[in-house]
């Protein structure tokens, strides 16, 4: 079946509805996989949940780190942000089944047909993509458990920021989430620099992108992640067989959707207005 990944919708809902427009995208037949970040910052959060979450199995979803914050203002009773755009969200009529709906989506997904691992942010360079998915699957289960909210409270944090199989509560929690949902820089020893967020080039002269990093486990697996919307080539081309689609449409970037049941995958972009101003010295992408 047409198979297409999408970038981060961020709420940007209208641009997504646009974006499927364009690719003459059909609910009863095509398939959808998000990167993650379906809310916040952008201006219509519900109406992207209530969307994905009606296409049923045509709609793949793994879980971004705006996602987790959602999960964790609306569960653990925190105060939105000053930038957070939740509000009409949590105070929809539905918003429990939605956010019940939402804590149960996948933080990595693995299609074995098509060898292709759809995830948000990136891969610890130790980690191999079994062992991912077998990290990944300890947090879906604490997060469809009745102990995910006191998670939330503990989810917050860079530390600790050495990956051992030894960690264990929540600082292995926290490691496996902060990769999974945050990662962009890491050193050549997999110690990540999540406060690092500009494009290749600007980082510190000890870190690199995690996906060059040398001797990387997953490096001949193909990784489709979004996250990270300063990337220059995202929604444009691949590096070492991964697929960056953040190519930044709540910034006024574009929207990305990459055709991934062809040969080679096809991009599609949807030049967007942006529904916020880029912070810093944020370049769109071109």
């Amino acid at each position: 079946m047409p198979t297409y990944a999408i970038g981060d919708v961020q709420g940007c809902y209208d641009e997504l509805k646009a974006l499927l427009t364009q690719i003459k995208f059909n609910s009863d037949r095509d398939q959808l996989w998000f990167c993650g970040d379906l809310v916040n910052r952008g201006p219509k959060s519900l109406e992207t949940l209530h969307f994905v979450r009606s296409l049923e199995s045509n709609a793949i979803t793994v879980l971004g780190n705006h996602d987790l914050h959602l999960l964790a203002t609306a569960f653990d009773h925190q105060k939105p942000g000053k930038k957070d755009t939740f509000d009409a969200l949590l105070k929809a009529d539905d918003a429990t089944d939605i956010l019940d709906w939402l804590r149960n989506q996948a933080l990595l997904h693995h299609d074995t047909e098509k060898n292709i691992t759809l995830l948000h942010a990136g891969i610890h360079p130790h980690w191999s993509i079994s062992k991912a998915q077998q990290l990944a699957k300890e947090m879906e289960q604490l997060l469809r458990s009745d102990n995910h909210i006191n998670f939330y409270k503990h989810m917050y944090g860079d530390k600790p920021f050495i990956w051992d199989e030894s960690l264990s509560g929540w600082s292995r929690y926290r490691f496996i989430t902060n990769i999974l949902t945050r990662l962009r820089y890491c050193d050549e020893n997999g110690k990540p620099s999540l406060n690092a967020k500009g494009a290749p080039g600007s980082q510190a002269a000890n870190l690199f992108p995690w996906y060059e990093v040398p001797g990387r486990k997953s490096q001949q697996d193909t990784i489709i992640f979004g996250h990270w919307s300063t990337l220059p080539h995202a929604g444009l081309s691949s590096i070492n067989n991964t697929y960056a689609i953040d190519s930044g449409c709540l910034w006024g970037g574009a929207l990305t959707a990459m055709r991934i049941d062809v040969k080679p995958f096809e991009y599609f972009r949807l030049d967007c207005p942006g529904a916020q101003k880029p912070p810093g010295k944020y370049l769109k992408n071109q």
